[in-house]
């Protein structure tokens, strides 16, 4: 291993680029954070993102959780994100595929798939979470990682985002459902919906919420499905320089 071994763990207060350096510093470089968007949703897809951020001067400032930023914010992030990583990409994860094989295995294979995805292969890992087993390169699970490193912060930004503009674009769609307001998650305007409409092909109907409004409205029509489809623009999957 080139480099000097890594002597330390950084300080919660040594900045968002302290586990980037001290990584660098033992040998591994680049590094890729990866996180996801819309775990916590019932209708919508899964996004995983991945990035490896430059270092030097060309740091983003104000990365953190995309949950802690404006929308507006999230936005300008995402396009100095995009523009200025070594590399990133974004998986997106269709509701039938979280209905079928289940959450956590989708945001595992999503993460993985996210991760090769990149242009350039990352020599160790940090990720939000959860550790992301089968892969050939070293990695590290962070509680609060979006909180705490700035790679991982950018791929929280990068799923983020690209899952809001699903959303809002679904909501062309389904407009009886909120989605441009909520982006798929549990509400009351979201349960009042539910109630009244039964859900719609974009729901996750293994969800019990979504089960329930299933039973109390009648079967749905799948017709409209369309194997999970979303805006082309934000479909897309892969990684840029």
């Amino acid at each position: 291993m080139k480099g000097r071994p890594l002597r330390f763990t950084p300080r919660r207060d040594a900045g968002m680029h302290a586990f980037e350096r001290a990584l660098a510093h033992g040998g591994f470089s680049p590094v890729a954070g990866v996180d996801e968007a819309g775990r916590g949703a019932c209708a919508g897809p899964l996004v995983v993102a991945a990035v490896i951020l430059q270092g030097g001067r060309r740091r983003i400032d104000g990365l953190t959780d995309s949950k802690l930023l404006t929308p507006a914010r999230r936005e300008e992030l995402y396009a100095e994100i995009t523009e200025c990583a070594h590399a990133w990409s974004a998986v997106v994860i269709p509701c039938h595929d979280i209905d079928r094989i289940g959450l956590h295995r989708c945001n595992v294979t999503g993460m993985r798939r996210a991760l090769a995805a990149l242009d350039r292969r990352p020599a160790y890992v940090l990720s939000d979470g959860f550790p992301v087993p089968g892969l050939d390169v070293p990695g590290l699970a962070m509680i609060k990682g979006d909180q705490a490193a700035a790679c991982v912060a950018a791929a929280s930004i990068v799923a983020k985002v690209t899952r809001d503009r699903i959303m809002v674009g679904l909501h062309e769609r389904y407009p009886d459902y909120g989605f441009d307001l909520h982006k798929g998650y549990v509400t009351r305007a979201h349960g009042r919906a539910l109630a009244v409409h039964g859900p719609c092909p974009e729901h996750r109907f293994s969800y019990v919420n979504v089960g329930r409004a299933l039973r109390n409205n009648g079967e749905v029509d799948l017709g409209e499905e369309t194997e999970g489809e979303v805006p082309v623009e934000d479909h897309a999957e892969g990684a840029r320089a």
